[in-house]
């Protein structure tokens, strides 16, 4: 009798994306991995998040979502420049509200359309003090994903 291997699951990361030091060093590290574990893909989320206690009117919504839009061409340029030399498969994709809710349901959007594959969430550590006593996205994630979470310092 032999036994039968299981087949060899994708791996698709989600990388939670802001254009800042510790998630650039995030980036690289999700292209790292996916070079020495094929088969896989990541995809690349900012969220943009506007404060709940802001009241816009339409036409300063409409100005902010256009911000936005521009925010996230540059970071989806600054991505580019890093990942496309490393030949991994990744896409970009930017969502509006609180970040790890967020990055959660990219996840959980991702592991419902494939669920053969392994999800995991990958962000950067937090660099300020303050998120390492009341709490950061990192944490957040740790405590709510229903998904693995990797945090890269």
């Amino acid at each position: 009798m032999s036994a039968e291997t299981p087949p060899f699951r994708e791996l698709h990361l989600i990388v939670g994306f802001d254009g800042s030091a510790p998630a650039l060093r995030t980036l690289d590290t999700a292209a790292r991995m996916l070079s020495v574990r094929p088969p896989g893909r990541m995809t690349v989320v900012w969220v943009a998040h506007l404060g709940s206690a802001v009241e816009l009117s339409a036409d300063a919504v409409a100005v902010v979502e256009s911000d936005f839009d521009q925010v996230a061409a540059e970071l989806r340029g600054e991505a580019a420049k890093r990942l496309d030399p490393a030949g991994v498969a990744w896409d970009f994709s930017w969502r509006q509200g609180l970040i790890a809710p967020e990055l959660i349901a990219a996840a959980e959007s991702v592991q419902a359309a494939e669920p053969e594959d392994v999800v995991v969430i990958l962000v950067g550590s937090s660099s300020t003090a303050m998120h390492r006593l009341v709490g950061s996205v990192a944490v957040t994630l740790a405590r709510h994903s229903p998904v693995p979470v990797t945090v890269v310092p």
